[in-house]
């Protein structure tokens, strides 16, 4: 069995807890002479979440992220590798378009 590391426990558990497809969220690991790269992967609908809005989101984990990687005297970086399918956009639906769901 491959035991996880705090900084990878930590931003798996984090990224699940704000999904809406936790079972998509997938961290990968990986050390070089430029410190840790954590990989995220998740479904493409929970991007936005993640990201938050002007990136606040990502900011913040980024940021916990180092204060983890300073305590095991590591630099710990954060990569969300984009999804498959691309980005997801959300169009604003029209009156009609709602009217028509609500088969009124």
């Amino acid at each position: 069995m491959v035991t996880k590391h705090s900084d990878e426990q930590f931003l798996e558990s984090v990224v699940k807890a704000l999904a809406d497809h936790p079972d998509d969220v997938s961290v990968t690991r990986g050390v070089d002479e430029m410190g840790v790269l954590l990989s995220l992967k998740l479904n493409a609908e929970d991007m936005g979440k993640i990201i938050g809005r002007e990136g606040n989101t990502v900011k913040a984990i980024r940021s916990l992220l180092r204060v983890i990687g300073l305590k095991n005297k590591a630099r710990v970086n954060l990569r969300i590798e984009e999804p498959e399918g691309g980005r997801v956009s959300r169009v604003p639906k029209g009156v009609d378009e709602v009217v028509d769901e609500l088969k009124l």
